[in-house]
């Protein structure tokens, strides 16, 4: 079970029920403001972050050595959206987990991220043999 998507309504029940037994319905008053503050700011960094993102290609970072030094466990894909400043190139099959999407970079290196439940799970970095035999 996902208890990240049980446990904020529960504690919003709980904030509003503790909020008008200490001050009535005052209370209830602020403590929907701040609930509903609370969405708004979410919201707003998930549109902030999509409407940065809508402007560049699809699946295209500027670094992709430098994703995946920035890039940890259990970050969830708007984090690595944010990071990129681009959705991912999603190269799984469609809606069957675990979902696999691609950043790549103008060098043609790229980087594999695997999410499992909307967390980063593990992420692989692929370089071009070209830059590899160069590089030695």
């Amino acid at each position: 079970m996902n208890f990240q998507k049980v446990v904020p309504p529960i504690l919003g029940v709980v904030l509003v029920a503790a909020a008008y037994r200490g001050w009535g319905w005052a209370g209830v008053g602020l403590a929907a403001t701040g609930i509903v503050m609370w969405m708004l700011l979410h919201f707003t960094r998930l549109m902030k972050v999509l409407q940065r993102a809508s402007s560049r290609p699809v699946g295209h970072c500027d670094s992709a050595v430098m994703l995946n030094a920035k890039l940890r466990p259990g970050v969830n894909l708007l984090h690595v959206v944010a990071m990129t400043r681009a959705l991912g190139e999603l190269v799984s099959p469609k809606e069957e987990p675990p979902e696999i999407y691609r950043w790549t970079d103008p060098g043609q290196s790229f980087v594999d991220c695997e999410f499992a439940n909307g967390k980063l799970h593990k992420w692989e970095l692929t370089r071009p043999p070209q830059a590899e035999e160069a590089a030695r």
